[in-house]
């Protein structure tokens, strides 16, 4: 049986905390940054990051493998941004860029998107500590060989001036169907800035919540260190669940979200045609089902991968080749109908 991807599971605090994500921006101090670099000064920095981590004698190093960009579909290298593995922007042009994926694909370092590295941990639920404590193991096995650019005034040097310092944003990914339910969004989102985090869409700068899915992250990197950066989000991402977990709690009382949710449990059943929009929205409202005890027959991590493995691109790649709209739609409902066969209302 094959090894689940991170994002397959459920963690701790799952009911919210979909998925934890640290990232560490890295630059080479004798290169160009990727922005004014040209092909050939990009390819090596791809030969010489890759070296340093499969030539090295840790462990991790033989549990990654490497793609170039460039030789990938555009349906694969699409969904490697749809599972989060890359940024949507580091699929925009993929020439003289690669990454490194680890097996279960909770670790992935890029080459060559914004910053030569970017050395990206991600763990199933709230897991900030952890996902930075192997952020740091990576980081420091590639500075065994690797030249940072490092100040001591200001850090780590990066191409945007917002990241120096620790280089390190975390994140977490949080399903906040109360909180968008009751309207809330905008206030929360307003009090979140002043203090310092930032709440966007599941794909983060400029893209819109899908499925309720919301991404809290840092917005500071300079003049604090990383576990203080990590302390900060951690309390007030608690904070947040609880405002949620009290608005659903509410929310479920009542009939309307509770037939909402029932029937969702039904379309996602029985659907022959479903648009990823769709998918999103019935999936989301299954998830806060089972997560409130509604629901039964299907465990939230196993909704946390029909997410993935619903959206286009992941749904060409499995497939090996491009889809038309429609034929997506009709996949897209069989993988859906045969994965939530046995989903149904709680017993009383």
């Amino acid at each position: 049986m094959a090894e689940l991807k991170w994002y397959e599971k459920a963690g701790q605090n799952s009911d919210v905390a979909v998925s934890t994500r640290v990232r560490l921006a890295r630059n080479l101090r004798r290169a160009v940054f990727p922005a004014r670099a040209n092909l050939s000064q990009k390819e090596a920095v791809v030969k010489e990051v890759r070296a340093a981590l499969m030539n090295s004698n840790s462990v991790l190093s033989r549990e990654f493998r490497f793609l170039p960009l460039g030789e990938l579909s555009p349906q694969a290298a699409a969904s490697l941004a749809e599972r989060h593995i890359v940024s949507p922007e580091f699929i925009a042009d993929r020439q003289g860029k690669a990454v490194l994926v680890s097996e279960d694909e909770s670790v992935s370092i890029m080459i060559n998107e914004e910053d030569h590295l970017r050395i990206q941990v991600l763990r199933e639920g709230l897991a900030l500590k952890e996902a930075a404590e192997t952020a740091d193991r990576i980081d420091t096995l590639l500075g065994e060989t690797l030249d940072f650019a490092y100040d001591k005034d200001f850090g780590y040097l990066t191409q945007c001036p917002t990241n120096l310092g620790t280089g390190m944003r975390a994140s977490l990914m949080l399903h906040l169907p109360g909180l968008s339910g009751s309207g809330s969004m905008a206030r929360v989102a307003s009090n979140l800035s002043k203090l310092g985090l930032t709440l966007r869409g599941a794909f983060g700068e400029g893209s819109k919540a899908v499925g309720e899915m919301y991404q809290l992250s840092n917005q500071i990197t300079l003049g604090l260190s990383e576990n203080q950066a990590i302390e900060n989000l951690s309390a007030i991402a608690g904070q947040l669940m609880g405002e949620e977990k009290r608005f659903r709690e509410a929310m479920c009382q009542e009939a309307g979200w509770q037939d909402r949710i029932s029937r969702a449990a039904g379309v996602l059943k029985s659907a022959r045609l479903m648009s990823g929009s769709e998918a999103a929205e019935q999936l989301s409202l299954v998830r806060l089902g089972l997560a409130e005890g509604m629901l039964e027959g299907l465990e939230i991590g196993e909704v946390n991968g029909l997410m993935v493995q619903s959206q286009p691109a992941t749904l060409m790649a499995r497939e090996g080749r491009g889809m038309e709209e429609k034929e997506r739609d009709r996949r897209r409902a069989e993988l859906l109908r045969g994965a939530c066969r046995e989903l149904r209302d709680a017993e009383a």
